[in-house]
């Protein structure tokens, strides 16, 4: 564990636990970026761009509920999801995020991580390997991608926006730390 208690990914494991491990680091860093903060700080724009601490646990909660849930696992759309993006407005888990409280978006995202974990967890349980190749139809069946992919590409979504993430509580509080 690190210094802000985010989980070290291994440094010699298998490519399933080293995916695994990069991930978890960059889920841990997010929700490190976000602790402490109250309300109207999780809705802070304090640069020009339109996103927010809280935009950020409402996206990544969606982003962790498509590619998991609804990709690897192939399920529908969970109603939280559907109910507001029906509304056709672009980028509404940004926006949306504004109303919503703060214990409200931990808890949305925590939810979405934890059944993230469960679906990764069932795909696992079948073989590692198989279960890293076995691809899993994406963009509305347009192509497929596999539980590699997922798990890289979720490390590369988390590490892009916890950038962001860095940038936003620095200005809101000075906090600061890699």
């Amino acid at each position: 564990m690190s210094d802000q208690q985010r989980p070290e990914p291994p440094h010699v494991d298998s490519e399933t636990a080293t995916l695994l491990g990069f991930l978890e680091y960059q889920r841990a860093t997010l929700k490190w970026k976000c602790d402490g903060l109250n309300d109207a700080q999780l809705r802070s724009r304090p640069t020009p761009s339109a996103i927010t601490l809280g935009g950020l646990l409402k996206h990544m909660a969606f982003v962790e509920d498509y590619w998991f849930s609804e990709v690897v696992h192939e399920a529908p759309r969970l109603a939280i999801w559907s109910a507001t993006e029906g509304e056709g407005q672009e980028d509404w888990e940004w926006s949306s995020a504004a109303f919503d409280p703060g214990s409200e978006l931990r808890q949305l995202w925590s939810e979405s991580v934890q059944r993230s974990h469960n679906v990764v967890e069932a795909e696992l349980s079948i073989t590692d390997d198989d279960a890293l190749l076995r691809s899993h139809p994406a963009w509305q069946g347009r192509d497929r991608v596999s539980l590699r992919w997922v798990l890289t590409h979720m490390i590369e979504e988390y590490a892009r926006h916890n950038g962001h993430a860095d940038i936003l509580r620095e200005a809101i509080d000075g906090a600061t730390g890699e």
